[in-house]
């Protein structure tokens, strides 16, 4: 057995044939021939296939459809919803950002690339916001009283009882009574708080965890104070100058030129400080370089009525006239001025959408102005008229009168004829303020601070891009540099900002027009004037741009004689005047100008 195995052995080996070793040359060409047969192949075979029917665009493959009727996808399984998610019109109209506008057949084809290039862009930022408005699921508070009670009944214990032990803290009372009365300010997030009393005490603190970042007493009468761009830097409007210090106390700046300042407000995205003072300056300040942007003498005397229009940047004045006037820093005179009131103005709020604007007077009435229109919707007669007026995110409008604050709920739309919430404070109301995103009212007052829990008054979802309350030092500093680098110039401030979109469609004329106006001649009503060509090198170049610039010189004289000739012709009619006039001169004509 053991041979015969030996012998089937040997046979199998000697009948294997040797391979030789293959370059790389040989493998290359072997692939060169295998891929020229399949394309032989291919070629024969489409040959073969039927034609395809009309209507379908060559080199564009039609969709398999199973007897469903759905769509295949790249996997093979159909799609039970082929298509896009279908979104609610009141959705799109949410974050509609205009309408649309038909271009002219003047634009050129590259204007209208880019707008429609534009337009798809903006169209497809309105869907993504509209399907990431699922992804904001909460909702505003709300307050509601049982059968037959009124929510203005209803106590801040209450209240405070009844909610969660976290809504429960915001409801709280600080009791000052040394330095009072109370200035508040929140910052854009609502994370920190700023108390600023009369009789000098400054301090600012983190209102939702009780801590404390700074306390100090300036030993000067403060008037008003406000944050700046973060809750790093705030302003104090004290007795002569205004002060900018840091969140730990520490004076930054004092700046000498704004004296005597009554009243602030802070543009964000401009990163101006607007303040008014008692001498009747509105005054800018740039707080990115430290430069005063402007400077207007208003000429209506005192200025402790103001608000800031958040949606233009258009600043509001009331003046004891019982008016209310709309600046800019872009002009010296007022935008718009309104008759208010019949008395002096006592406060001004308007909402964050910029349509509506309410006003208080001492004539002890209560008014709602389409900013829009420039024309009163409602008017109210308050028993003792309101000291202090602010507006929520979601449009509740909070009237304070003595110690007494009441909240109203959608005043701008209806007539209203009972409070919402209302509640007494300890002494008289100097300053409130609703803190954004939050259900809360924050009041100054003669003997310190209080915080009220007002349901359905801050706006739920917030956009953290802009105002994150949540934020990190290192979330704050990047925004810092974002916010700085989008900065926008206090020359586009104006009362309608979309006017920024919209094209010039000046014509040719009217530009040439406002050229020769500025100029004061028109420089295309005569032609230049061309050298004539001479011969035997009289027609070198330096040669040629001397007559030039000799007829030049006397285009300039011809000019010149006749301003000369018209000047001369102006006193010669003031001699003329003067001279008419000596025989009837009185002892009172030296004191004419």
């Amino acid at each position: 057995m053991a041979a015969h195995e030996d012998a089937d052995s040997k046979r199998a080996h000697v009948g294997k044939k040797k391979v030789a070793p293959k370059r790389y040359w040989d493998s290359t060409e072997e692939k060169g021939k295998q891929h020229a047969e399949e394309g032989q192949k291919k070629d024969v075979q489409d040959g073969e296939r039927k034609k395809k029917p009309e209507g379908v665009m060559p080199g564009v493959k039609r969709k398999r459809k199973d007897k469903a009727g759905g769509q295949k996808g790249i996997s093979g399984t159909v799609d039970p919803f082929p298509g896009s998610a279908h979104i609610s019109k009141e959705k799109l109209n949410k974050f509609r950002r205009g309408k649309k506008k038909n271009m002219s057949l003047d634009a050129s084809g590259r204007l209208k690339y880019r707008l429609s290039r534009s337009e798809v862009a903006s169209d497809l930022a309105q869907k993504q916001a509209a399907r990431y408005d699922l992804l904001l699921p909460e909702d505003a508070g709300f307050l509601e009283g049982e059968e037959g009670e009124d929510t203005c009944t209803i106590a801040q214990e209450d209240i405070a009882d009844a909610v969660d032990i976290t809504s429960g803290a915001k409801y709280f009372n600080l009791s000052l009574s040394q330095f009072g009365p109370y200035r508040v300010n929140y910052t854009k997030t609502g994370r920190h708080l700023l108390l600023g009393g009369r009789r000098g005490h400054v301090a600012c603190l983190d209102w939702q965890t009780k801590q404390l970042n700074c306390e100090m007493n300036v030993m000067e009468t403060v008037n008003d104070v406000k944050w700046l761009h973060t809750e790093a830097m705030f302003a104090v409007a004290q007795k002569k100058w205004l002060y900018i210090y840091d969140s730990k106390g520490i004076e930054l700046h004092c700046i000498r030129k704004f004296n005597d300042v009554l009243r602030m407000q802070f543009l964000p995205y401009h990163f101006l400080l607007a303040t008014a003072s008692a001498t009747g300056f509105l005054q800018y300040l740039d707080v990115s370089v430290g430069k005063e942007v402007a400077a207007i003498c208003t000429k209506t005397g005192r200025l402790d009525v103001m608000a800031l229009n958040s949606q233009n940047a258009i600043i509001h004045l009331g003046h004891p006239t019982g008016t209310v006037t709309l600046w800019s820093p872009n002009q010296r005179e007022p935008l718009v001025k309104i008759l208010c009131h019949r008395g002096g103005v006592r406060s001004i709020a308007v909402d964050k959408t910029g349509t509506y604007m309410v006003t208080s007077g001492l004539d002890r009435k209560l008014k709602v102005f389409d900013i829009r229109a420039l024309r009163p919707l409602q008017s109210y007669l308050l028993p003792a008229g309101a000291s202090c007026l602010s507006l929520s995110q979601r449009g509740l409008l909070c009237a304070s009168t003595g110690n007494i604050v009441q909240v109203y709920q959608d005043v701008c739309g209806t007539p209203v004829k009972k409070p919402y919430v209302a509640h007494r404070v300890r002494g008289s109301v100097w300053g409130a303020q609703f803190c954004p995103f939050e259900d809360v009212l924050g009041v100054g007052h003669s003997e310190g601070f209080t915080s009220m829990i007002v349901p359905g008054a801050g706006e739920p979802n917030f956009d953290g891009l802009d105002a994150n309350p949540y934020r990190n030092a290192k979330q704050r500093q990047e925004w810092e540099v974002k916010a700085l680098l989008e900065k926008i110039q206090p020359d586009l401030i104006g009362l309608d900002p979309g006017q920024l979109c919209q094209m010039d469609r000046a014509s040719w004329e009217q530009r040439h027009q406002d050229k020769v106006q500025a100029l004061g001649f028109d420089p295309l009503a005569k032609e230049k004037f061309t050298p004539r060509l001479k011969t035997k090198g009289r027609s070198s170049t330096g040669k040629v741009q001397k007559r030039k610039k000799q007829v030049a010189h006397e285009d300039q004289r011809d000019q010149i004689r006749e301003t000369v000739e018209k000047r001369l012709e102006k006193e010669k009619e003031k001699l003329e005047k003067i001279n008419t006039d000596q025989g009837q001169r009185s002892a009172l004509d030296r004191f004419r100008k």
